[in-house]
């Protein structure tokens, strides 16, 4: 059963494509017709490439790995915020930073320096700053907050790639391939889709067509929690369950060992009992 349908991509404004001057011949497969200088994109491939990326991140969802959402551009940025943490997953919507990928460890001291600067707080030692030094120190704090606060708890790199506008997220794109993660983006009719693994053929500039297509993808992302909670839900219930089963055999056969040393015991008791001692003979007169 398909998670979208015509009409729902169709009100969002997702078939439409950029200026057919503009075009990249390589989205040739999905471009349905052109309209008044407009290419027109085919409703019917968004709708297969959606099912299939939904079901892959639900998936990716379920195993419990984490999937980066990007997007910088201003019509994007909040929704895709607001979309990513509602399913507990990081976001890169400010800048993407250099090396975010390929240079992660870097990445992981930044992130570290907001928390030591968050005890320094906590403990009273930014108090004992002079004030000159307390602004700096305020002000580096809240640019790592704007730039890498959303993926402050992404402790390893993510396992897969989610971008809205793969021209202006060329770089994040790039990185991602030469580590092997697998991306999957909206790809407009101006595009190239060759460096991307699962291609959504959208329009990705209208803020409407951005939210139709991340409801449905996030909607997948949730299931796939759900159904790993409702997995960790049962195996914590029969683990219990395991334990007494396993238990019941056990018992029973120490049970059978005790019964079975019993008569052994007795007949070892009886063959220790010493032999009663026969009356000394009257001596002869």
């Amino acid at each position: 059963m398909s998670r979208t349908n015509f009409q729902e991509l169709l009100d969002a404004g997702v078939h439409f494509g950029h200026l057919a001057r503009k075009w990249n011949p390589k989205m040739a497969p999905y471009i349905f017709d052109q309209k008044n200088g407009i290419h027109i994109i085919d409703l019917h491939k968004t709708i297969g490439k959606i099912d299939e990326a939904a079901e892959e991140m639900k998936q990716l969802a379920k195993s419990g790995r984490k999937i980066l959402f990007v997007a910088t551009k201003k019509q994007a940025k909040d929704l895709v915020k607001e979309k990513a943490t509602a399913v507990n997953m990081p976001s890169v919507t400010e800048r993407w930073a250099g090396g975010m990928l390929t240079n992660f460890p870097t990445i992981r001291k930044a992130v570290k320096k907001m928390s030591t600067i968050d005890k320094m707080k906590e403990d009273g030692t930014f108090d004992k700053l002079a004030k000159r030094e307390r602004l700096q120190v305020d002000r580096q704090r809240a640019k790592l907050e704007k730039n890498l606060g959303s993926i402050r708890d992404m402790s390893r790199l993510p396992s897969a790639l989610f971008v809205i506008d793969v021209q202006k997220e060329a770089n994040a794109v790039k990185e991602a391939n030469r580590l092997n993660i697998p991306v999957f983006a909206m790809v407009d009719t101006c595009c190239d889709p060759t460096p991307i693994d699962y291609v959504i053929p959208a329009n990705d500039d209208a803020t409407k067509s951005i939210e139709c297509v991340m409801n449905i993808l996030c909607a997948a992302i949730q299931e796939g929690l759900d159904e790993r909670k409702l997995e960790k839900d049962k195996e914590a219930v029969e683990e219990p369950e395991a334990e007494e089963a396993a238990a019941k055999p056990a018992a029973a056969r120490k049970l059978r060992a005790r019964k079975s040393a019993a008569p052994a015991e007795e007949k070892a008791e009886e063959k220790v009992e010493p032999k009663a001692e026969e009356p000394a003979e009257a001596p002869a007169e």
